[in-house]
């Protein structure tokens, strides 16, 4: 396991080194730990000659609650009736299972016109008096019929509905039966979005029920997203290719693009209150850089701390605080004169802030230190240390209740902590580590971004029970709401 660099010093020094070991021990753990937070995973290409398929499987009726069967592999059918093999995300699917919208297959294929998917069979059983009964299955493929039409670089959603009766010819058969539909657009106010880091696309979903609309091909890994409402506009952190994006909420597609500097990594963007200047936190230039949004063309850049992970601007639009994670510090930027005002230390390994509703308290969470500090962003200084245990990750203050909802690593639950007393109050076992937090001020829900269940979750605030899953292909970064608050 990785020693922090306060760990390696430590053990340093309890193994009898001078201040030149203990040097060197600091020295290469602040090495390791860059090396960990800065070096990219392996990125995916994006899309050029392919475009893209999503196949979603709609939750199973009551009637087919005894039903188990298992799937070898699905395909699209060409329209000379060739077949392209699809990544499978679920194998087995039970009638006995959450209602709810799963992810079935997905891939990339070549343009054109396709006929419809066809499916490959391990087995089926339906649950008797007693006990489970294998069916016989069809000799042939099965085959579902829904026309349509692959473009180059685009991506296409399919909804699939499994028809029970149908598929089951004399109770003893099986040869699955589908119905097919390309979802229709949303309301505007109605839209989420959630980037997908290793797939190279925005999931474009319904925040009330969960239910997939539409995908987005991006440039390569993207990450951080931020909304301008009033144009209905997305733009999002291209991190895999130093650039940032802009996706019409309209027509569902990337619309501008600016360019960034070679090695910059941007993580993170905010919108200024006034809707004029983006904020890239560069990650791997400890840089921030301002960007005009209407061109996406970058007006200057910022030197900030080592390793800015993320970055936070008051409700006045006047400052902007840019967590520097590697070198344990905020740089607090002026964005009238878009410069450096201040540098404020922090604890070990700062990854994440938010401010109360009153805008007179500002949150920081730590990566590498168990303490929940609590600033005042007018004097900047340090009110209150709150211990909540070390591997922060997600941190997201309720503007309505002013409750303080985080994740931390290795825990697979979202804490709650109450503003007062500070003390931890109410929690939601997720199962899963939470990478990023957003809440839905017209439905009142917490959104959780889940990357090791491919995943976002949202929750009722009050009652804490799940509202919606939205299934999206791998390593989900970030999540945001027409109506977030």
């Amino acid at each position: 396991m990785l020693e922090t660099v306060p760990e390696a010093v430590e053990g340093a020094t309890r193994r009898g080194g001078n201040m030149a070991t203990r040097l060197v021990a600091l020295s290469a753990a602040s090495m390791l730990l860059f090396a960990c937070q800065a070096m990219p995973s392996l990125v995916k290409p994006r899309l050029e000659e392919e475009g893209l398929i999503s196949v979603y499987l709609q939750s199973l009726s009551q009637e087919a609650d005894r039903l188990t069967f298992r799937v070898e592999g699905i395909s699209a059918v060409r329209g000379d009736g060739t077949t392209i093999p699809l990544s499978l995300h679920i194998d087995e699917i039970r009638g006995k299972d959450p209602k709810r919208e799963r992810l079935l297959a997905s891939g990339e294929l070549p343009p054109g016109h396709y006929l419809g998917f066809s499916f490959r069979l391990k087995g089926a059983t339906l649950k008797g008096e007693e006990g489970d009964v294998a069916l016989s299955l069809a000799e042939e493929k099965p085959m579902t019929s829904i026309p349509f039409a692959i473009a180059r670089k685009k991506a296409l959603v399919v909804s699939l509905k499994f028809r029970y009766r149908e598929s089951l010819p004399g109770g003893i058969r099986f040869a699955p039966s589908f119905s097919a539909e390309v979802p229709g657009k949303l309301a505007t106010g109605l839209i989420g979005l959630v980037t997908s880091r290793s797939a190279n696309i925005v999931t474009v979903f319904d925040k009330i029920t969960g239910k997939v609309v539409a995908v987005v091909p991006t440039g390569a890994a993207p990450v951080g997203m931020v909304l301008d409402p009033l144009l209905r506009r997305a733009y999002v952190a291209i991190s895999g290719e130093d650039a940032v994006e802009a996706i019409d909420l309209l027509g569902l597609d990337v619309i501008n693009r600016g360019q960034l500097v070679i090695g910059d990594r941007p993580e993170e963007l905010v919108l200024t209150p006034n809707r004029k200047l983006l904020l890239s936190a560069n990650t791997g230039s400890d840089t921030v850089s301002v960007i005009d949004a209407a061109s996406l063309v970058e007006a200057r850049r910022i030197q900030v701390g080592s390793g800015p992970q993320s970055i936070l601007v008051d409700r006045a639009g006047r400052r902007a605080y840019v967590f520097n994670t590697l070198s344990n510090s905020i740089s607090v930027l002026d964005i009238g004169t878009e410069g450096v005002m201040a540098t404020v230390a922090t604890e070990a390994g700062p990854v994440r802030g938010d401010f109360n509703r009153a805008g007179n308290r500002l949150y920081v969470l730590h990566r590498s230190s168990p303490y929940l500090s609590v600033f005042d962003p007018a004097t900047l200084s340090v009110l209150r240390k709150v211990y909540v245990g070390t591997g922060g990750a997600a941190l997201k203050v309720d503007p309505r209740t002013d409750l303080i909802h985080l994740a931390r690593r290795g825990t697979g639950e979202v804490a709650i902590y109450d503003p007062f007393s500070f003390l931890p109050i109410d929690s939601y076992r997720t199962g899963q580590d939470a990478s990023y937090l957003a809440i839905d001020g017209e439905t009142n829900n917490l959104f959780v971004v889940l990357p090791g269940a491919s995943e976002v979750r949202a929750v009722h605030l009050v009652g804490k029970t799940e509202a919606s899953r939205v299934d999206v292909t791998d390593d989900p970064a970030w999540v945001t709401l027409m109506g977030e608050r």
